[in-house]
């Protein structure tokens, strides 16, 4: 992949969208450009999970304004993520295809987990060097990310479904405060966070980081009304938490809280945020939270500079998901190496992308084998539900379901490829069909030169005659495979060397 002077990251999170752009100097990210716009996706929400008209056009009139700042930059030089709310959205990929359109870039939907690790990316490159264990927590608008951390690398993360949108929208409709409503809040938020409590309590990190909106707008209402009566440089505290609780049940309305430090765009959504961190304190023992500076966005780009510099975290996951589901590493690897050398003729039919199509065939290749471990009668149904379900540290959920599909119908029946694939994949399905079919003895075999082209939907493969009156079950597996490309529409014609057909039969 080639290494880029400038990047971009685009965070579409459920209460702000933000894109940042930053010069690259070596293996350093230093920021040239910050947008944000209060876009407050997740308040459109309706109850049974769909974007409201008015969430999706402030949505796409957010993305065509940072379109121009990001206007010249080549693809791989972006990288859009999108969160919890277009994790949960049933529209949301019909939304995702006006927003795509609108942004010029392609949008990630990223797990709980995913965002969480990029979370903590970006928070550890801003802090200075410690060999203590730390605790950041992200407050978003639909999810709250918990991240235990030793340095740059994360040891344990969490995502629960509870953000200082949904919080506020269900608790404090309007803005109205009660201390009713804050108790129901809280315990609520104490209540998820109970289940993660014994893996995230204080004895297991020395220091507590708050990231993002939330966090530093607590910490800026404690500290700009002297709300502790330490000294305190923006720090989240018991004490101070406490304090804003008593100025919030003073009032009845979030619009009658006069305190500094609070922002028109930030306060009908504080409530709910003051409520989630509160429980945190309470449930994890937490008795003061610094400010951590870096977010997701940041954490974006370390992770685009990574994949520049050789360091993708997709293939540190497809390593460790070879170790941990027991991969046969030798037939991997010869599945692989044909699948690879099939895909690059297949893909000259598509001019864009192709080796980001080559990248998603090699990692099938490597994992399409991972249900094995399950059990060998159907392991390729075992394989894709691992791929499709289970947590890929750098892999987008599209790239989790491309890797399922493939997984599914790399063996057997091709029908459920019907309606799941978009086009570039059934090229890299036949690739990894026909790799997996030469390769099915297990052993080091001395494959004929292969030729392969695709034209619409006509595949075409040449190889040596004689070698296939040497291997009549490879011949009589490639004539079935005709037979499962035509349930699909596609002609796969196969002929020898001269030019001639393959026989019907052997």
């Amino acid at each position: 992949m080639p290494e880029y002077s400038t990047l971009a990251a685009v965070d579409l999170g459920s209460n702000s969208f933000r894109l940042q752009v930053a010069r690259v100097e070596g293996r350093q990210l230093y920021p040239l450009d910050n947008l944000r716009e209060m876009v407050r996706l997740a308040a459109g929400l309706t109850p049974d999970k769909r974007l409201d008209e008015d969430s999706q056009a402030r949505a796409l009139a957010c993305l065509k304004r940072f379109s121009e700042r990001l206007r010249g930059f080549p693809p791989h030089a972006v990288r859009a993520v999108a969160t919890n709310t277009l994790r949960v959205a049933k529209n949301a990929t019909v939304f995702l295809k006006k927003a795509e359109a609108a942004m010029g870039f392609p949008i990630e939907v990223i797990s709980g987990h995913e965002e969480a690790r990029l979370i903590y990316l970006g928070v550890a490159h801003s802090l200075p060097a410690s060999p203590d264990a730390r605790l950041v927590m992200d407050i978003g608008g639909g999810s709250t990310e918990f991240i235990i951390g030793r340095k740059l690398k994360p040891v344990k993360l969490e995502s629960l479904y509870m953000g200082c949108v949904s919080y506020s929208l269900r608790f404090f409709p309007g803005g109205r405060i009660s201390r009713d409503a804050i108790n129901r809040a809280e315990l609520s938020a104490r209540s998820d966070i109970q289940a993660i409590a014994k893996e995230f309590s204080s004895e297991h990190w020395q220091l507590a980081y708050g990231s993002s909106g939330t966090a530093r707008a607590l910490g800026d209402i404690i500290r700009l009304n002297q709300l502790d009566s330490g000294s305190s440089n923006g720090e989240i505290t018991r004490e101070g938490l406490e304090n804003f609780r008593n100025h919030l049940l003073k009032v009845d309305d979030i619009k009658k809280l006069d305190l500094a430090g609070i922002r028109a765009d930030r306060a009908p959504v504080i409530a709910g945020g003051f409520a989630i961190m509160s429980a945190a304190f309470s449930e994890l023992g937490i008795s003061q939270m610094a400010q951590g500076m870096g977010a997701l966005r940041q954490g974006v780009l370390y992770d685009l500079l990574g994949r520049f510099h050789k360091h993708d975290m997709r293939e540190v996951t497809v390593r460790q998901f070879m170790r941990r589901y027991h991969v046969d590493g030798a037939q991997a690897k010869r599945v692989e190496s044909t699948a690879l050398l099939l895909g690059e003729q297949l893909l000259t039919a598509f001019l864009d992308n192709g080796e980001e199509h080559l990248q998603v065939l090699s990692w099938a290749a490597r994992l399409h084998e991972v249900g094995i471990s399950v059990a060998h009668s159907g392991y390729h149904k075992h394989s894709a539900y691992i791929l499709g379900n289970a947590d890929m540290p750098g892999f987008s959920q599209r790239e989790q379901e491309r890797l399922s599909m493939l997984a599914l119908v790399h063996r057997g029946d091709i029908g459920k490829a019907r309606g799941n694939m978009i086009e570039p994949d059934f090229a890299l399905l036949l690739a990894l069909r026909l790799a997996a079919l030469f390769h099915r003895s297990r052993c080091e075999t001395m494959l004929p030169r292969l030729d392969v082209s695709l034209r619409g939907k006509e595949f075409s493969l040449c190889l040596e005659r004689k070698w296939l009156e040497r291997n009549p079950l490879t011949h009589n597996a490639l004539l079935a495979e005709i037979e499962q490309w035509d349930t699909l529409g596609f002609r796969f014609g196969i002929t020898g060397a001269d030019g001639s057909k393959l026989p019907a039969s052997v």
